[in-house]
């Protein structure tokens, strides 16, 4: 039998799972795998930049899972600091270029996956690309950030030396790890966003939580400012931002975080199908819809909503691994699905855990589900623990069948995690009697006799009966 060629494109997460899954089921003498990558790192950990950039995790390389040399040795072709520029899906063939040399040639394949990740949303602003504004997608957008950090920051100032001052534009999950990490080191931080609250993940009156825990901490927050312009001082680095109102922020350093877009301009100039966000769609086994022998996964796709019903770009590490794996089996010969996800995440700014999981009070009204909410506040311990601390919980159910929809948690410490009972809770359809009924473990140093999710869950029992039909 002759060997077969798999393609892959984007050296990351999802990408490199499948080509040492597929790896793993057949061997080099049935199949070849070259994979493209553009930058000079592949198989890291982006959500682990902010801790990086904090200090929490100490070098650049913990970050990193496997390395090209690595991958080699398991005879995949890695071809390292080399972009895939188009794709000729008729002629099953790739046309790369070295981004050292210039120099470009055309690869075929019997099998293709795409795995191109998301850019970060980069706005046309004036000043955009003063020194001193980053953004952190990738290890070398994390590593240019600390350069500009070690340079503000050496020599060490005199300890009555004001505090150097840093602008976060953005306040999702990205935006308040980054005010952590630079409260961190020392850094008079604002957070500088659009929306009626920061976490635009979360229901505003959620956020709203969120807005006064940062303010406590010392990180101004911003709502409803428009950026319009950076603004460079004599030096040619930043030195302030702009907002439409008129008033302009001081600033050492600018990070960005203000979301990322599925990497799909291939694809669209291949004609393969995207969805309304801009992501590749695919079947349940991670293969391009309309396509036999091209797959895609990680951040340049959109996944199924189990609870909305609909396909949504949602781009996280753990989805990325678990499409690489579904799609290393597909190509290597076996058999495995992604059915979809729940809407899962965590993050947390300081000392304060914030988590989400299903649908926001808008998710539900845009797929016209009729709803009702229950509001808790407990604490993540029983109440007389030494180190309690609050926990509030926020619980969506439909209101016919008392289906749960979404929670929300912000808290102290050992808060976020328990949205993972909801996200099971979740993904088997249950409803919020059934989860008002869950045997969860109790223990003084670890919950409440009544678990809050549990008293969300009886709360939101009685919210529904409330309504009727």
């Amino acid at each position: 039998m002759a060997t077969e060629r798999l393609v892959v494109v984007g050296g990351d997460a999802a990408g490199m799972s499948a080509a040492s899954q597929a790896r793993r089921l057949r061997g080099p003498a049935d199949l070849e795998i070259v994979a493209f990558e553009r930058s000079h790192f592949t198989s890291y950990s982006a959500c682990g930049i902010p801790y990086w950039i904090g200090g929490a995790v100490p070098a650049r390389d913990e970050l990193i899972a496997r390395t090209p040399e690595e991958h080699r040795a398991r005879d995949i072709d890695l071809r390292m600091r080399t972009e895939v520029v188009e794709l000729d899906l008729a002629g099953q063939r790739v046309r790369s270029r070295d981004l050292e040399s210039g120099a470009e040639e055309w690869t075929g394949f019997d099998r293709l996956v795409l795995a191109t990740g998301a850019r970060p949303v980069r706005p046309p602003l004036p000043g955009i690309d003063t020194a001193g504004v980053h953004g952190v997608q990738t290890l070398a957008d994390g590593q240019a950030l600390l350069d500009t950090l070690d340079t503000l920051e050496s020599p060490a100032p005199p300890a009555d030396a004001p505090a150097r001052r840093a602008v976060v534009v953005g306040a999702g999950y990205i935006g308040v790890e980054m005010a952590e990490a630079l409260v961190g080191r020392g850094y008079e931080v604002t957070v500088l966003h659009r929306g009626e609250q920061p976490m635009a993940t979360l229901d505003p009156d959620m956020g709203g939580l969120v807005h006064s825990a940062m303010n406590a901490m010392g990180i101004r927050t911003v709502a409803g400012a428009e950026v319009t312009k950076i603004l460079g001082g004599s030096e040619g680095r930043v030195r302030a931002v702009a907002t439409a109102d008129g008033t302009e922020y001081p600033a050492d350093v600018v990070v960005l975080g203000i979301g990322v877009e599925p990497r799909t301009e291939l694809a669209r100039a291949a004609g393969l199908p995207l969805g309304d966000s801009g992501g590749l769609l695919t079947d349940l086994s991670m293969r391009v819809r309309g396509q036999a022998n091209v797959w895609a996964g990680g951040d340049c796709v959109e996944v199924l909503d189990l609870v909305a019903g609909r396909t949504r770009h949602i781009p996280l590490g753990t989805h990325a691994n678990k499409h690489g794996q579904v799609i290393g089996s597909g190509v290597g010969g076996g058999y495995a699905t992604f059915p979809g996800v729940v809407g899962t995440a965590v993050s947390k700014v300081c000392d304060l855990e914030i988590a989400r999981t299903g649908l926001r009070e808008k998710d539900a009204l845009a797929v016209g589900l009729r709803f009702v909410t229950a509001t808790i506040r407990s604490t993540n311990t029983a109440g007389y623990y030494p180190g309690a601390a609050e926990m509030t919980v926020k619980m969506l159910a439909e209101r016919r069948t008392g289906r749960l929809l979404g929670v929300q948690i912000v808290g102290g410490a050992g808060s976020a995690k328990r949205v993972d009972i909801a996200a099971v809770a979740l993904t088997a359809g249950m409803t919020v009697e059934q989860v008002a009924s869950l045997d969860l473990g109790y223990a003084p140093p670890f919950s409440p006799v009544w678990d809050p999710v549990l008293v969300a869950a009886r709360k939101a029992v009685s919210a529904v009966r409330a309504a009727g039909v």
